[in-house]
């Protein structure tokens, strides 16, 4: 007769395909370290936490988390750069009011017209 599903950390089924993926994943590793621990573990898992827990790997994730703050970086300067853009167009236009003139005459893409005496 099957079991009824239901997690082992006592707060039912996972509700997230994420939160379930997250759930056998620990489920594997405890198996794993039980295999390891009473000597019954297959070479392939062994081999497994052997590379899992090398420097170079330990080195590779922290190389991974890094490349990924700085592409956050990056975005947040995009936003940023895009920002001060919006706010020179709008500065533009505020002079272009105050001198009497059409502050619509500057368009995001186009520029400022070349002034003529």
């Amino acid at each position: 007769m099957a079991r009824a599903r239901s997690s082992s950390n006592g707060h039912g089924p996972a509700r997230t395909p994420e939160a379930r993926e997250d759930e056998l994943a620990a489920a594997a590793y405890d198996l794993a370290e039980e295999q390891i621990r009473s000597g019954t573990a297959s070479s392939q898992v062994i081999t497994h936490f052997l590379k899992a827990g090398s420097r170079r790997e330990r080195m590779e994730q922290m190389r991974m988390h890094h490349e990924i703050e700085l592409m956050e970086v990056k975005k947040e300067q995009l936003e940023g750069q895009k920002r001060v853009e919006e706010l020179f167009v709008h500065a533009i236009n505020a002079m272009r009011s105050y001198q009497g003139g059409d502050p619509a005459e500057i368009d995001e893409g186009r520029g400022p017209e070349p002034y003529e005496d």
